[in-house]
C-alpha cells in the first residue's frame, strides 16, 4: 500500500476525528482507495479519547500518503480550519470519519478542476447509509438544482467537493465563528467568486447514525446556517429588500414503550 512517488500531491484531503474508532478504518480505506492517487491524506485527531488515534497512525505507517496530526481538543471547526493550515496542494477537500468516499469521487471531481480554470469548486451527490453501511436513499440535497441565488435557502452544495486552493483562499476560507454550518458559509461565499459544477453521480455516502454531530446539533446547525444566509444577504446588497424568516416545526409521533417482561 506504501506510495513511492516523490512528485506534490496534486490535492490535500482532510480529515477531522473525534472519537471516531468505530467508522475510522472504513473511511481512511475508502481515501486509499481512490483511482487518483496523486493526493494526501491529513488526519486530524482532535484530541480523542478512545483508540481514533492508534487506528490512523496505524495507516500511516502503511500509506506514507497519510499524515497524522494529534492534537488537543478544538471542536469541530477550529480542528477543520487547523488541519487545512497543514496542508499546501493545489486542490483541496474533506471527508468525515464517520463517511465514505467513492473509488473514483477525487479522480471525477479533479478532472473538472483540470479541465476548467474557470470553476473553483466541484461536488457530487451523495448516498445515505446507516450504522451498517447499508443505502437509505439518495440525498435529497443534491437534487436540488444548483444555482447562486437558490443556495440562499438551500445547501445542495453538500457532499463531496473538490475546491481549488486559490478560490478557497479568496473567499477567506474558514470561518471561525461558525461553530457548526462552517461548511454552507464556505460554499455560499465561494459560489460569490468562482464558478460552481454539479457532478450529478454519487461518489460519497454520508452516514447517520445516532452519535454523528448532525444529529445531536441539529437546532444549532439551523440557527448557524440562519447566520451565513444574513451574512450572504449583505455581501450581495440584498438585506435592504429580504430577511431570513426562520421557521422550526416538530415533527411528533408514538412509539411503543419498552417493557422488562
Amino acid at each position: 500500500m506504501t506510495n513511492n512517488e516523490t512528485t506534490s500531491p496534486a490535492a490535500s484531503l482532510v480529515m477531522t476525528v473525534y472519537n471516531g474508532e468505530r467508522y475510522l478504518a472504513e473511511a481512511v480505506e475508502s481515501v486509499l482507495a481512490q483511482t487518483r492517487r496523486d493526493f494526501e491524506l491529513v488526519v486530524w485527531d482532535d484530541g480523542s479519547t478512545d483508540r481514533t488515534l492508534e487506528i490512523a497512525r496505524d495507516y500511516a505507517k502503511l500509506d506514507d500518503r497519510v499524515r497524522v496530526v494529534a492534537a488537543k481538543h478544538l471542536g469541530r471547526t477550529p480542528a477543520l480550519k487547523a488541519a487545512i493550515a497543514e496542508t499546501a496542494a493545489p486542490y483541496l477537500g474533506w471527508v468525515d470519519g464517520d463517511d465514505i468516499l467513492a473509488v473514483t469521487a477525487l479522480e471525477e471531481t479533479a478532472a473538472v478542476l483540470d479541465r476548467e480554470s474557470s470553476v473553483g469548486l466541484v461536488y457530487t451527490d451523495y448516498v445515505t447509509i446507516g450504522e451498517d453501511g447499508k443505502a437509505r436513499g439518495y440525498g435529497n440535497r443534491c437534487r436540488i438544482p444548483f444555482s447562486k441565488d437558490r443556495m440562499l435557502l438551500d445547501f445542495m452544495t453538500f457532499h463531496f467537493r473538490l475546491m481549488r486552493r486559490s478560490a478557497f483562499d479568496a473567499a477567506g476560507g474558514i470561518d471561525e465563528s461558525f461553530r457548526c454550518a462552517e461548511d454552507y458559509d464556505l460554499c455560499l461565499r465561494m459560489a460569490e467568486l468562482t464558478e460552481v459544477r454539479h457532478i450529478r453521480r454519487p461518489l460519497y455516502y454520508y452516514r447517520i447514525h445516532a452519535d454523528s454531530i448532525s444529529q445531536r446539533m441539529r437546532i444549532e446547525q439551523i440557527h448557524c446556517a440562519r447566520d451565513a444566509m444574513v451574512h450572504a444577504l449583505e455581501r450581495r446588497g440584498l438585506s435592504d429588500r429580504f430577511e431570513i424568516d426562520l421557521q422550526i416545526r416538530g415533527r411528533y409521533s408514538l412509539r411503543r414503550r419498552k417493557t422488562n417482561g
